[in-house]
């Protein structure tokens, strides 16, 4: 065992020169979403299912000073922790990352506390623009960063349409679930929303933030941040008053 309480065996698994490896491609997300203003404090977190492990972002860890050292790693088929720093709490958002692996087939999920995601779940809930429990836009260009079902195929297609992406005549449609106390209750509503809802790539948490994945960390990443960009684009466009959809 070391100073910090796990055991050095399982140090190998996070532990790599390659900038690629999930430990390291996590801790260098996180100070990315840090600098986004997405993962404030110790908010939101990271996973990345890769093989036969999956690799999570810890709770309670500034996201900008995370280190490979403290990631967790889970066995995916036994849903068992075979690295566990004991120094450690394991994160809340671990049912809610599983479900996006074992319900849409994703590689990597992220979880951000972006405030233009919250603020589009408190527009719908004040009835100010759409429906309650969805968020809508269409017309606007970077919908097309958005694949059906959060995993669809990146294939470039003559004129370099990527197959499998929403259209700029689509709209785009974004659950929204009811927040609850603890984060781990979530992943009843999320499920459920995932299977409601088959084209989304992503489910927002009212008054939280908003999951999002993708098949690898390239395609969650970029889906991300194009849902970003148009959630912060919906508050402006409301504030225009101009319609959504």
């Amino acid at each position: 065992m070391t100073s910090t309480g796990h055991d050095v065996n399982s140090d190998a698994l996070v532990q790599s020169p390659d900038s690629k490896h999930p430990a390291n491609l996590i801790c260098s997300l996180c100070r990315q979403f840090y600098g986004h203003g997405w993962v404030t404090g110790t908010g939101g977190g990271v996973s990345i299912r890769h093989d036969k492990h999956i690799f999570l972002a810890p709770s309670g860890v500034e996201k900008e000073l995370m280190q490979p050292e403290h990631i967790f790693v889970m066995d995916y088929a036994s849903r068992e922790y075979i690295r566990r720093p004991l120094a450690l709490k394991s994160s809340a958002c671990t049912p809610l990352f599983l479900a996006a692996f074992t319900l849409r087939g994703a590689g990597c999920c992220i979880h951000t506390h972006s405030q233009w995601a919250v603020l589009v779940t408190l527009l719908c809930e004040a009835g100010m623009q759409g429906r309650k429990g969805v968020f809508e836009i269409s017309q606007i260009e970077q919908i097309k960063g958005i694949s059906r079902g959060g995993t669809g195929s990146t294939e470039i297609a003559e004129g370099g349409r990527k197959l499998g992406n929403l259209s700029y005549f689509d709209t785009m449609r974004i659950p929204i679930i009811e927040n609850t106390a603890h984060e781990e209750d979530l992943k009843e509503s999320l499920e459920k929303a995932m299977l409601e809802w088959p084209e989304t790539c992503a489910v927002l948490v009212r008054r939280h933030g908003v999951y999002v994945w993708g098949k690898d960390v390239t395609q969650a990443k970029t889906q991300a941040e194009s849902l970003d960009y148009l959630f912060q684009l919906a508050v402006e466009m409301h504030k225009l008053g101009l319609k959504w959809t």
